[in-house]
């Protein structure tokens, strides 16, 4: 029978680092064409400044898992609502008969599989020795980005962190350095923190970049998680231009990522400055970080084979652990 999974019950069977090893192999096997990905569709609800994306994947190996995720983005919520900006229900189906397995809360689940999406793609192209992460952005995605980057760098000794207003950046950094215990506080000059930076993190909804990539140290990792929209951008040309730049998949990207369809349109890049995917580093075919001063870019617009890998996870646990609530259909 199927089960349903509060966001409670996901909460309880999901962790960071198990996220980050179930996206790893998501991405491993999207790389090695055992997956069946379709473009995600993005319906816009313009006159609530929302949206809706319907996100379904097949992915084989050991994970087989089929499903699809329903979810909608309104940035504006918190604020204007005190509701997430991030809400949706995900659909798990037995790849072999069709048959329901478990539909699930999905706000949650994807707010840990964009961290962990990051999280991998720090495994992979930060520099072992960083120290320091400037994190763009204190909203509902912000949490998991950090606790992402502290699983795989635990080496981090600080976090600066930039929002819209002082104040509620200086909250954020609060909250984090009582949860993660590390130094976590606002920047007086964001350009000195950039030039700083051993990573940098944009989880915002900007429209217009967040930094001038003349101020990027070499070395530096970037991670972009934020826009996904192909005229949206959160990193300018210039970085673009300086970076290695890995997708999580590159059609994707060129679809929905205005870091890289802005400078693509302009000619200030080609096709082939995007070194390559996530995936293609993880399973071994190409090599991620080659040199201590490369700039790396990691581009992130979210794939639901992310979401396919950690649904299974879930609710293999979850039904290992007894946990939630059996649906009559």
């Amino acid at each position: 029978m199927p089960i349903w999974l509060t966001r409670e019950d996901v909460q309880a069977v999901l962790n960071m680092p198990d996220a980050i090893n179930a996206v790893a192999e998501a991405f491993r096997l999207l790389s090695l064409g055992q997956v069946e990905l379709p473009l995600r569709t993005n319906m816009p609800v313009t006159p609530h400044q929302g949206s809706l994306l319907t996100m379904p994947a097949y992915v084989g190996g050991d994970v087989d898992g089929l499903g699809v995720k329903l979810i909608t983005l309104y940035a504006e919520n918190p604020q204007r609502h005190n509701l997430p900006a991030i809400q949706g229900s995900f659909a798990l189906f037995d790849p072999r008969t069709g048959a329901l397995e478990a539909v699930m809360e999905a706000g949650y689940m994807t707010a840990v599989r964009t961290g962990a999406a990051g999280g991998v793609a720090v495994r992979h192209l930060a520099r072992p020795d960083v120290e320091t992460l400037l994190l763009f952005g204190a909203g509902a995605q912000a949490p998991y980005q950090l606790e992402a980057v502290l699983c795989e760098r635990p080496g981090i000794r600080q976090v600066w962190v930039v929002s819209r207003t002082r104040a509620h950046a200086e909250a954020f950094a609060r909250a984090m350095q009582e949860r993660f215990g590390v130094a976590a506080t606002v920047p007086a000059i964001v350009e000195e923190a950039v030039r700083a930076a051993d990573i940098i993190v944009t989880a915002t909804s900007a429209h217009e970049p967040l930094f001038d990539g003349r101020w990027l140290q070499p070395g530096v990792h970037i991670t972009g998680v934020g826009s996904h929209l192909p005229h949206a951008r959160e990193v300018d040309s210039v970085t673009v231009q300086r970076a290695k730049v890995v997708a999580d998949q590159t059609q994707a990207c060129l679809a929905e990522a205005g870091d890289l369809v802005v400078p693509l349109a302009a000619g200030e890049i080609e096709q082939e400055h995007i070194y390559g995917e996530l995936g293609e580093i993880v399973a071994g075919r190409k090599p991620g970080r080659v040199d201590p001063a490369e700039i790396t870019f990691f581009k992130s617009v979210g794939l639901a084979v992310q979401d396919v890998a950690v649904a299974r996870l879930i609710v293999d646990r979850a039904r290992d652990a007894g946990v939630g609530q059996t649906l009559t259909i």
